[in-house]
């Protein structure tokens, strides 16, 4: 019996959206920070895609937004030239750290001390956020716009990929590069994976699989469309792809075979990321609208009601969800 996929649609922003980030697990369950060219980056609920606040501040598009681990603080990229980091409990902003040109990317280390940008000017930036007047700590190495920019090995390497066509692994403590990885094409999107060292990089209508530590190839998949982002499941089953043609693609990591393809935008999709439980993944698009994707198709989950048939459900799900609150449409 096929199950109707009923993606759950978040408006809001104006623009097309560009980027989008998942916090970790938290005691107030899961969060979504996403980024616009309208500039006004928004936090919702990450399993019903229910909006909490926008943070206003920026007076340009931004690229690049995220949450740190406790989604206590966001920090996003824009294109005034500036990253800024914001209490994302009140809202409120906390640094505006002046660049010298568009921001791309920023990332927190794991306690959020640490926040890593990248842009525009090639330069990859550490600011201290204990020492707010302090210059960062910079270092130089891509010859074109680094796209994005990450913390990887419990926050001793970085992982950068921009467009001059590379990937490049560096060493935190000496700021040199450990490794670059040549592709033929501009490299649209990446994703680190901590559990398995998993580095995920899409290009052309290729994604690939790495090692994140030696930048060994794991495996590569050719889809359909041009890719401008991929995600792979927490536990590394499936892994879901958006890209030029509006569609999203869910595949078998293991066997990477296509499993399912979904049209609900109405426009490229620029960024997909599964959530920390892995039981629903996010597109953005140039829509302007986010979509929150079932990765298991009719199960009882945030505002999705189980609509099985009664013996395709087993004793044990039963139990599961019976204390699940019905959602009535």
């Amino acid at each position: 019996m096929a199950m109707r996929q009923t993606p759950l649609t978040c408006s809001g922003h104006t623009r097309p959206v560009v980027d989008l980030a998942f916090s970790r697990i938290t005691p107030y369950g899961y969060f979504l920070i996403s980024a616009c060219k309208d500039g006004k980056p928004m936090l919702r609920q990450g399993d019903t895609g229910d909006w909490i606040g926008t943070f206003l501040g920026h007076k340009g598009a931004v690229w690049g937004a995220t949450l740190n681990n406790e989604a206590t603080k966001a920090a996003t990229a824009a294109a005034d030239f500036t990253a800024k980091v914001w209490d994302a409990v009140t809202g409120d902003e906390i640094l505006s750290l002046a660049h010298k040109h568009i921001v791309k990317s920023v990332n927190f280390t794991q306690d959020s001390n640490y926040l890593l940008t990248g842009g525009h000017d090639k330069v990859l930036r550490i600011y201290d956020l204990s020492k707010p007047e302090a210059e960062p700590q910079e270092t130089s190495g891509h010859t074109s716009a680094i796209k994005k920019a990450l913390w990887c090995n419990n926050d001793k390497q970085i992982l950068t990929a921009a467009d001059d066509k590379t990937v490049r692994l560096w060493d935190r403590s000496s700021m040199e590069v450990v490794k670059t990885l040549p592709f033929d094409a501009s490299v649209s999107s990446m994703e680190y994976i901590p559990d398995g060292e998993v580095l995920v990089i899409s290009y052309g209508k290729t994604v690939a699989f790495y090692n994140a530590l030696s930048l060994e190839l794991i495996k590569m998949v050719d889809v359909p469309a041009s890719v401008h982002s991929a995600s792979l499941h927490p536990e590394k089953d499936f892994f879901v792809v958006g890209g030029d043609d509006f569609k999203l693609y869910k595949y078998d990591y293991n066997t990477k075979e296509e499993l399912e393809s979904y049209k609900g935008h109405f426009g490229p999709v620029h960024c997909v990321r599964f959530s920390p439980d892995g039981e629903l993944y996010a597109s953005g698009s140039e829509d302007g609208t986010l979509r929150l994707w079932q990765t298991a198709v009719g199960k009882t989950y945030g505002l999705w009601k189980c609509v099985l048939p009664e013996e395709l459900v087993s004793e044990n799900s039963d139990a599961l969800y019976s204390t699940a609150p019905e959602i009535k449409a």
